[in-house]
């Protein structure tokens, strides 16, 4: 479906027909899109003068050439589809720099935080440590969602503020890193950690918002969504990464923290990114704001209204986006669990540094390849029943914790992850589907604030499960397996029109019509 209206001469490629615009926020387009083009570099080794040409004059000449091709090849994919007109373009860059401080963190604190906590100490300092790092954020991540339903004009600034607080952050651990231990001060460690977690999932749930105001004329969200997880992936955590962990180890001989100079360079750079989204996603004249409960009756479509909803309107989401969100929160707490449970496992026991590297290593290279298979596969599927595919992703993922837990082999865990990895990617890729045909334009962003939010406290509720229990495989496995199997049994029944839990579930149309505002009226089939 066309997302931003045209001039009548816009035409899709290979599709028949144009299609009128559903994105009312975005320009028109009058200018057809440019074709990228990058002028031959210049020729610094001169044969015909006579001039020596030596090997560092040709291997920096090959070097600027494919450095060219290389730019020329990320900047054709950032802006194809018209994404640099939509202002795709724009939202890709502050998403890599995200995924860049993200990974670069993980870099920085690998040793202070994470591991530290798990390396053979006490139940209270685990239990402290959860309480600081992670239990407020699962007071605060609900608060997110509802929070950008009124935050009207500063959307950007509100992605820019969240990557110049996390500078500030920054800036308060470099100042008190102790380069005599490599560490830094309990008190300045778990606030400023605590805050960036925060920050980054707010970033996200804001992205979440942004993304439908920016498509393109001849992709969908579901495919917008992919294509900026794999950029974050592969600009954002590979190369900034590798950046972080190469400014690391230099930095480290000299006894300072080069990570984290890291995090402040990206962080600048993707709040001055952020301020170069277009105006138009600052619009939310017309939007009607989403919400997860419903009061009204059972039916299967939904009817219009035919006058423009008031202030206090609602759009409840439809029977197919509750299955998906209740599967995708399911997965999320496998997610969650995941993130930090191998660690702890790994410095529980008294393993070799290498032993678990080993640990670590399996479990990550197979969170991130499955991760990959799963944004490249959710790219060209063809998802006709979305939430059909949430319950088979989710029934996948509870299978291979089940799995796990009666092996407690490591071999298994790591197929496990590789599964949940995938089933993950796919899963949100389905979530992202349905929000965009089951809910009216105007309704979107709102709704997709809210399902990230709830995403990141599900993310949230694994992580814990992950710090709270004991480090023995299978018994974390088990429990972990136990709560998956209420979460399916959930989306299960949601999927069937029914619900364990009133208002929250299926027992709802397939398209629910707006509630409040406008005098309530049932649903009727047509």
């Amino acid at each position: 479906m066309a997302n931003y209206p045209s001039d009548g001469t816009y035409r899709r490629p290979r599709r028949s027909g144009p299609s009128p615009s559903a994105n009312r926020w975005l320009p028109p387009l009058d200018e057809p899109a440019r074709e990228f083009s990058t002028d031959p570099p210049p020729r610094s080794v001169r044969t015909g003068t006579g001039e020596r040409v030596t090997v560092t004059r040709a291997a920096a000449q090959r070097s600027r050439e494919m450095g060219s091709k290389m730019y020329g090849l990320v900047h054709r994919a950032a802006t194809a589809d018209g994404a640099d007109k939509s202002g795709l373009t724009a939202l890709t860059w502050p998403v890599v720099a995200n995924f860049a401080v993200d990974a670069a963190m993980a870099v920085a604190l690998a040793n202070t935080l994470f591991f530290a906590a798990a390396s053979g100490e006490s139940k209270g300092k685990v239990a402290l440590y959860l309480l600081i790092t992670i239990a407020p954020f699962a007071v605060i991540a609900p608060l997110i969602g509802p929070a950008l339903d009124r935050l009207q004009h500063g959307r950007r600034v509100a992605l820019a503020a969240s990557f110049m607080l996390r500078t500030l952050l920054v800036v308060v651990l470099i100042a008190n890193y102790d380069s005599a231990t490599g560490s830094f001060q309990s008190w300045v460690l778990y606030p400023c950690a605590l805050g960036m977690m925060v920050l980054s999932k707010s970033f996200s749930v804001l992205r979440s918002a942004v993304t439908p105001r920016v498509l393109p004329p001849t992709i969908d969200l579901v495919r917008v969504n992919s294509r900026l997880t794999t950029f974050g992936l592969l600009g954002g955590t590979m190369v900034g990464g590798g950046l972080a962990a190469a400014a690391e180890y230099l930095f480290g001989l000299l006894h300072m923290p080069g990570a984290l100079y890291v995090v402040v360079a990206v962080s600048v750079a993707g709040a001055a990114l952020a301020m170069r989204i277009p105006k138009w996603v600052e619009v939310t004249e017309g939007e009607v704001p989403a919400t997860l409960s419903y009061h009204g009756r059972t039916g299967e479509l939904r009817r219009y209204p035919e006058q423009p909803p008031s202030k206090d309107a609602r759009q409840p989401m439809g029977r197919n986006t509750i299955t998906a969100l209740w599967g995708n929160c399911t997965i999320k707490v496998m997610v969650g669990f995941l993130f930090l449970y191998p660690a702890f496992v790994a410095k529980s026991h008294d393993a070799s540094g290498w032993e678990q590297l080993r640990i670590l290593g399996l479990i990550g290279a197979a969170a991130a390849i499955g991760n990959f298979a799963g944004n490249f596969t959710s790219a060209r599927l063809r998802l006709g029943h979305p939430a059909q595919l949430v319950v088979r992703c989710t029934i996948v993922v509870t299978l291979g914790a089940l799995a796990t837990a009666v092996t407690g082999n490591l071999l298994v865990a790591a197929v496990a992850t590789l599964l949940t990895s995938g089933a993950a990617a796919i899963g949100k890729a389905s979530l992202d589907a349905s929000l965009q045909d089951d809910l009216p334009e105007e309704s979107r962003a709102s709704a997709f604030g809210r399902s990230e939010s709830l995403l990141q406290l599900a993310w949230v509720t694994g992580g814990a499960i992950g710090v709270l229990i004991y480090t023995e495989l299978w018994v974390g496995f088990t429990t972990v397996t136990a709560v998956l199997i209420l979460g399916l049994a959930q989306t299960v029944v949601s999927y069937r029109g029914e619900s364990l839990i009133p208002g929250f579930g299926g027992n709802r149309p397939v398209l629910a019509e707006q509630e409040g505002g406008l005098a309530d009226s049932a649903a009727v089939p047509e």
